[in-house]
C-alpha cells in the first residue's frame, strides 16, 4: 500500500504538470490496468477550474476521453489476449468453452446495461471492459455506454471539486456520499432494466 501510495503521488506530481494531457493520461491509467483512483485527479482539476486556471469544459472532455481510452485498451487486451488464453487454458480455471459462449450471449443481450452499471461501481468500473472484450461486445455499443457511465462519474467528481471551491478539506466526506449515491443509481438502473425485461416476457 505504501508503494502504491508513493507511486500514485509521483504520478500526480509528474503527469499533473502536463495540464489537460495529464488528466487524459491519469484517467487512462485509472480506467485500464493500474489501480489508480480517479478521486485524486478530477476533483483537483475541478478546483483548478474554479480558480480559473483551467477550463471546466476541457477538464470534463479530458477526463471522459482518458476514461474511454483506458477502457478501450482493456477491451482490446481482452479481445487479443484474454479470449485466446481462456479458450486454450480455461479448463485449468474451470472455464469451459460453453461458459464463454454463454458470456457471449449475455453480453450480446445485456452488455450495454452491464457496461453502464459497471462504470458506476467502485473497482468494477476499471475491469468491466475485460469481460466485454472477451465476449466481443459490439465496439460502438461498448464505446457509447462506457462514455455515458464514465462521463457521469467524471462530471460528478469534477463538479465536487468545482463546487467545493476553497473548501477542499470537505472533499473526503463528500466523496463517500458520492460513491454511495453512484452505487444506489447502479442498483436502480439494474433493477429497472430487470423489471422492463420481465414485463416484455409477460406481454
Amino acid at each position: 500500500m505504501h508503494i502504491i501510495s508513493a507511486l500514485t503521488q509521483w504520478l500526480v506530481d509528474t503527469i499533473g504538470r502536463m495540464g489537460y494531457t495529464g488528466i487524459v493520461s491519469l484517467m487512462f491509467l485509472e480506467s485500464s490496468f493500474f489501480p489508480f483512483p480517479s478521486e485524486v485527479v478530477m476533483p483537483p482539476a475541478g478546483y483548478l477550474a474554479w480558480k480559473g486556471e483551467m477550463s471546466l469544459t476541457l477538464v470534463l472532455i479530458s477526463g471522459i476521453a482518458g476514461s474511454l481510452l483506458g477502457a478501450l485498451f482493456n477491451y482490446w487486451l481482452a479481445v487479443k489476449l484474454g479470449r485466446p488464453f481462456l479458450l486454450k487454458y480455461g479448463k485449468y480455471f474451470f472455464v469451459s468453452p460453453e461458459s464463454i459462449n454463454k458470456a457471449d450471449d449475455f453480453f450480446s443481450k445485456h452488455g450495454h446495461v452491464s457496461t453502464l452499471v459497471g462504470r458506476l461501481l467502485p473497482v468494477i468500473r476499471q475491469y468491466i471492459s475485460l469481460p466485454a472484450g472477451i465476449a466481443r461486445m459490439p465496439m460502438k455499443t461498448f464505446m457509447l455506454f462506457t462514455t455515458i457511465g464514465a462521463g457521469a462519474w467524471v462530471v460528478v467528481l469534477t463538479f465536487a471539486g468545482y463546487l467545493l471551491g476553497e473548501h477542499q478539506n470537505l472533499l473526503k466526506e463528500y466523496l463517500h456520499v458520492i460513491t454511495l449515491a453512484c452505487i444506489g443509481l447502479a442498483v436502480v438502473i439494474a433493477g429497472g432494466y430487470i423489471l422492463i425485461l420481465r414485463r416484455r416476457r409477460k406481454s
